[in-house]
């Protein structure tokens, strides 16, 4: 049985916000439209990047063209200020996204 948000509150326990992919979708339009960085989950690595695209694939998906300048990737990261830093995302592998100062 699911406990009532009043039990949760008074046991302490914090609940959160799971983030839709339109959720997740709306506070990557807000970081390319005013140019601000993003961090997030990606395939369970965290990362920190600034989006420049959004757009689908050829399949209809969301997908995020970004610089990757700190945090996790499978295929490492290169010096700052590398080409091989740029990343095309989709959109459903993110969470725990927010838009950051900086």
């Amino acid at each position: 049985m699911i406990a009532s948000p009043a039990i949760v509150e008074a046991m302490g326990v914090v609940r959160a916000k799971i983030q839709t992919i339109e959720d997740i979708y709306q506070l990557l339009r807000t970081a390319v439209v005013g140019k601000r960085p993003v961090r997030g989950v990606y395939n369970g690595r965290d990362r920190w990047f600034c989006p420049h695209r959004l757009g689908r694939n050829h399949e209809g998906r969301l997908r995020v063209l970004c610089y990757q300048y700190a945090g996790q990737s499978g295929s490492g990261l290169q010096a700052v200020g590398s080409s091989a830093n740029w990343r095309c995302m989709a959109v459903e592998k993110l969470s725990r996204v927010e838009v950051v100062e900086g």
